[in-house]
C-alpha cells in the first residue's frame, strides 16, 4: 500500500508542537478561597435554587453564596421552602419599608456594599436574601478590610440577571413565588474515573502491542517471496516506512522538557481564543492521521488486496485509492467534531481523537534505552512535580491546572486531554489526564515490550506485564492522592515514574540485566562477532 497523503514525519511535527505543552491531571476544586477575614466564613458555595410560581415548578437554576452569612444545607431534604418578597427600595442600601418576616428577600445589585444589603436585610427580618446580578454571571461577594465584626446569620446569595428577572416579573404580577435553596457537595471521585483508567491502561497496551499484532503473518512474506517482484514505488513505499520512526536523544529528552515548560507559561499567560484555535486545529490534524492509519491497517491486515488499488493525482502520485477514501471520512469527521466541539457530548470524539493519536505517535517517537527513558521520565517528573504544586509560589495558582481548565471567558479549552464526564456530580464537570500521563510511560513500556519481543522473553520472564501492572498502579495512586489532597490537581508522574521506570530498574537489578537495558542498542559488536573463527 502506498504512503498516506501526508507523511508520518509530519505527523511527528504537528504533534510536537503541541504535546510540549503535556498536561497532568486537572481536578476541579470544589469551593473558592480567600484571604481569612474575621467575621467570613471563606467559603462560597454554589446553589441548587428551585421555584415555584402558583404552585407550579419551574426550571432549576444556580446561584452562589457570599463569603458572609451562614451555609446553606448540603441536603435537599434538610431545605425549607419558602416565599419571596421584593424589597422595598429594590437596592436594600437603606431602611426597608416592606415585610420580610420569614421570607427570602429578593433585591437588585445596587450602589451600596453587599454587606449592607445584608445587615438591612437581616434588620428587616428576611430569611434570606437573593441578589439578582446586572449580568449573567455570578460575581464573588467578599468582605472589606473593615468588615471585622459582622454578624450576619442569614444566607446571603447571587443569581444571574435573567434569573432574577423572571423571579421579579412573577411577584410584580401577584404571583406567588417560592423557593428553595439547597447547597449540594461534588464527590471528590466520581466512579467515571475507573472508565478513565481503562482509557488510558488500553492506550498504553494498544500501542505497545500495535506494531506486533499488526505486522504481516510469516506466512503472507512467504507467499510474497514467491509472488511477482514488486515495483520499486512498493519498495521506496516499504523502506519509507521503517524508517518513520524517530529516536529519542538524552539531549533531546532535556530539550524537550525545557520546551515544555517554556510553551506552557504561553498557554497561561495568552490563553486566548485564536491560540486555543490553532491548537485544536493541529490537534484535529494530528488525530485525523492517527485515525487514518489505524484504520488503513486494520483494513489491509483483514484485505491484503485492498490497498493495491492506486490512481495518480498532482502533487501526491501514486496514492491508493483506499487511502484517500478512508482520508476523506477523517477529515469529515475532524470537520464535524471541530464544529460541535462545545457541545455535551464533544467529549467522546476528543477521546477517539486523542487515543488514536497517542497511539500513532508511539509508533514513530522511540525511546533507544532505559539512559534515555530515565533523563526523559525523570525530567518529566519534576517538571510536573513544579507546575502543579511549586507553580502557585510563583504565578498565585497552579499553572498546569489553569491551562487544563483553559480560558473561563470564552469557555474554551485545550483539547490535549481525554475526558469524561463526572456521572455522579450534581454540578457536572469532566475528569481528565493529561496526554503527558499516557505518552511518557507509554514511551518507556513501548520500548520494553520490543525489548522483550527481541530477546524471545515470555511473560514470566519478561518486563512488559510488570510495567503494565505498574502503570494501572500508578494511575490508581494518583486517583487516591486525588482523594486524600480533597480534589487538588495531582501530577500524575509523580505515581507514574516510580511505577514504571522504579520497577523496570529494580527488576534490571535483581535479573542483572540492569547494564544491557541502560546500554542497550549501544553496544559495540565484539571481534569474536565482526570477524567470526571459521568452523573447525
Amino acid at each position: 500500500m502506498s504512503l498516506p497523503p501526508f507523511s508520518c514525519r509530519f505527523l511527528a511535527a504537528a504533534v510536537t508542537l503541541y504535546l510540549i505543552g503535556l498536561l497532568c491531571v486537572g481536578a476541579d476544586t470544589k469551593d473558592v478561597t480567600v484571604p481569612n477575614i474575621p467575621g467570613c466564613s471563606n467559603e462560597f458555595q454554589m446553589v441548587k435554587v428551585e421555584n415555584w410560581v402558583n404552585g407550579e415548578n419551574g426550571e432549576t437554576f444556580t446561584a452562589m453564596t457570599a463569603q458572609f452569612g451562614t451555609m446553606l444545607p448540603s441536603d435537599k431534604d434538610k431545605a425549607v421552602k419558602l416565599p419571596v418578597a421584593l424589597t422595598t427600595p429594590l437596592d436594600s442600601c437603606s431602611n426597608l419599608t416592606s415585610k420580610l418576616s420569614g421570607s427570602i428577600a429578593l433585591s437588585l445589585r445596587g450602589e451600596c456594599a453587599f454587606t449592607a444589603k445584608a445587615e438591612v436585610a437581616q434588620a428587616g427580618g428576611a430569611a434570606a436574601l437573593v441578589l439578582i446580578n446586572d449580568k449573567e454571571e455570578l460575581d464573588e461577594m467578599v468582605c472589606g478590610e473593615k468588615d471585622t465584626s459582622l454578624n450576619i446569620s442569614i444566607p446571603i446569595l447571587m443569581i444571574t440577571t435573567s434569573s432574577g428577572d423572571a423571579l421579579k416579573k412573577s411577584i410584580m404580577q401577584n404571583k406567588k413565588v417560592e423557593l428553595l435553596l439547597y447547597a449540594p457537595k461534588s464527590p471528590i471521585l466520581d466512579y467515571a474515573v475507573v472508565f478513565l483508567w481503562l482509557m488510558s491502561v488500553g492506550t498504553v497496551f494498544v500501542a505497545s502491542v500495535w506494531s506486533h499484532f499488526t505486522s504481516p503473518k510469516k506466512n503472507d512474506e512467504q507467499y510474497d517471496e514467491l509472488s511477482p517482484k514488486k515495483s520499486s514505488n512498493d519498495d521506496a513505499t516499504k523502506g519509507g516506512a521503517e524508517e518513520e520512526t524517530l529516536d529519542i536523544s538524552a539531549m533531546g529528552a532535556v530539550i524537550f522538557v525545557i520546551s515544555a515548560s517554556t510553551f506552557l507559561v504561553l498557554l497561561f499567560f495568552f490563553m486566548s481564543s485564536w491560540f486555543i484555535l490553532i491548537l485544536t486545529i493541529f490537534f484535529c490534524i494530528g488525530g485525523m492521521q492517527g485515525m487514518h492509519n489505524i484504520i488503513t491497517t486494520l483494513i489491509t491486515r483483514r484485505c491484503n488486496k485492498c490497498g493495491q488499488k492506486n490512481v495518480k493525482l498532482p502533487l501526491l502520485g501514486n496514492t491508493s485509492i483506499l487511502s484517500l477514501v478512508v482520508l476523506l471520512f477523517c477529515f469529515v469527521v475532524a470537520i464535524l467534531w471541530f464544529m460541535k466541539r462545545k457541545t455535551s457530548y464533544a467529549w467522546a470524539g476528543q477521546d477517539i481523537f486523542g487515543i488514536c493519536m497517542m497511539i500513532n505517535v508511539l509508533q514513530v517517537a522511540r525511546l533507544p534505552n532505559i539512559r534515555v527513558a530515565t533523563i526523559l521520565l525523570c525530567c518529566a517528573f519534576f517538571y510536573d512535580i513544579f507546575w502543579v504544586f511549586l507553580s502557585p509560589l510563583i504565578f498565585k495558582q497552579s499553572v498546569m491546572i489553569a491551562v487544563a481548565r483553559g480560558s473561563k471567558d470564552t469557555g474554551e479549552s485545550i483539547p490535549m486531554l481525554l475526558r469524561i464526564p463526572r456521572l455522579s456530580d450534581p454540578w457536572g464537570g469532566y475528569n481528565m489526564i493529561g496526554f503527558g500521563d499516557i505518552l511518557f510511560p507509554g514511551l518507556l513500556i513501548c520500548f520494553i515490550f520490543r525489548y522483550d519481543k527481541e530477546n524471545n522473553k515470555g511473560v514470566s520472564n519478561g518486563y512488559f506485564p510488570w510495567l503494565m501492572f505498574g502503570y494501572g498502579l500508578g494511575l490508581f495512586l494518583t486517583y487516591l492522592g486525588l482523594y486524600v489532597m480533597n480534589g487538588h490537581g495531582q501530577p500524575a508522574l509523580l505515581y507514574l515514574v516510580p511505577c514504571t521506570l522504579g520497577i523496570t530498574v529494580i527488576l534490571g537489578l535483581v535479573r542483572r540485566e540492569l547494564r544491557d537495558l541502560w546500554n542497550y542498542g549501544t553496544q559495540q559488536p565484539s571481534a569474536a562477532d565482526v570477524n567470526p573463527s571459521p568452523e573447525a
